[in-house]
């Protein structure tokens, strides 16, 4: 009997040792559930999962190796699954290029300024959406400057064009408005663009909800792309909060009050004073009473003698 349950739990990863421990406390006709709850009372684990819970030894590699771990990424992978605490951003690149040509001008370098940009600030994901039939030859009727930045970004997978092909001497286009919006939301990132996109945000309900909410408007000033410091507005939250997946709130800043030592609100003052340390909210009788040396005990009492029937 010792010997079957030995076995038994031994099979189920408990070192001898602490089988036969607890079998001797026990008693060799104990029942197998009473001899696990003791192992579990004990606080022990089988060996396998106390070797699952240890941390692997880092492996050492030869330089110029190609073996790789199961969790490193490969080349091309995106990276929005990244630890960082920006947005993803997807810019509307036609809106953008134009936006720097003065609307005359297919401008690349435009594109190259507001991908630098977010560049700067951290952005790891940024995607470019370009329709396809910009990368043919520039005609009179639209006239592209710095061609070769497009194929630059293409390279270095930022830039992405939106398919197109030609009918019986027709080109047939894409919507890439719909592209950069389905893009964003999926994402879960932010809308670079000065399109408002009225016809999308009629078409699915939550979309518009999105571009009303994701939507990052621009200005170009002297070559400098400049988005504004309140995309939302005046009461809305910062760029860096916009741009952020985490955003920091700001810490409150107590004004002071016009008043000053002469505020007769008391406790009801919204402002701070800076004669109450830590910002205490007396009330006016308090305050006078503390300031004519009278225990605050004294005053209720009286209050609540004068209120006695």
């Amino acid at each position: 009997v010792h010997q079957s349950k030995l076995d038994f739990f031994c099979k189920l990863g408990y070192g001898k040792q602490d089988i036969c421990k607890v079998l001797e406390n026990l008693g060799q006709e104990a029942l197998e559930d009473d001899v696990l709850k003791e192992l579990i009372r004990m606080g022990r684990k089988p060996q396998a999962l106390e070797s699952q819970a240890q941390p692997s030894p880092l492996k050492l590699v030869a330089r110029g190796s190609c073996s790789t771990t199961p969790g490193s990424r490969r080349l091309g992978e995106d990276e929005s699954d990244s630890s960082d605490h920006f947005r993803p951003i997807v810019i509307d690149g036609s809106n953008v290029a134009m936006s720097h040509g003065n609307k005359e001008v297919f401008s690349c370098w435009g594109i190259q300024l507001a991908v630098d940009w977010f560049r700067e600030r951290g952005h790891t994901y940024i995607k470019v959406i370009v329709p396809l039939w910009r990368k043919e030859p520039p005609r009179q009727d639209s006239p592209i400057a710095d061609q070769h930045i497009l194929e630059e970004l293409e390279k270095q997978s930022i830039l992405v064009y939106t398919p197109s092909r030609r009918v019986k001497g027709k080109r047939v286009v894409c919507y890439d408005d719909r592209y950069i919006v389905k893009v964003a939301y999926e994402k879960d990132g932010v809308i670079v663009s000065n399109d408002h996109y009225r016809d999308l945000q009629n078409e699915n309900p939550e979309w518009k909800w999105f571009i009303e909410q994701r939507l990052l408007m621009y200005s170009f000033v002297s070559n400098r792309f400049m988005p504004p410091d309140d995309p939302l507005g005046r009461h809305g939250p910062t760029l860096t909060n916009f741009l952020s997946k985490k955003p920091v709130l700001p810490e409150p800043k107590w004004q002071p009050c016009p008043y000053g030592g002469k505020c007769t609100y008391g406790n009801k003052c919204k402002f701070y004073h800076s004669e109450r340390p830590h910002q205490a909210q007396l009330s006016v009788a308090d305050e006078l009473r503390a300031k004519t040396k009278v225990p605050l005990s004294l005053g209720k009492e009286e209050e609540q003698h004068n209120h006695s029937p």
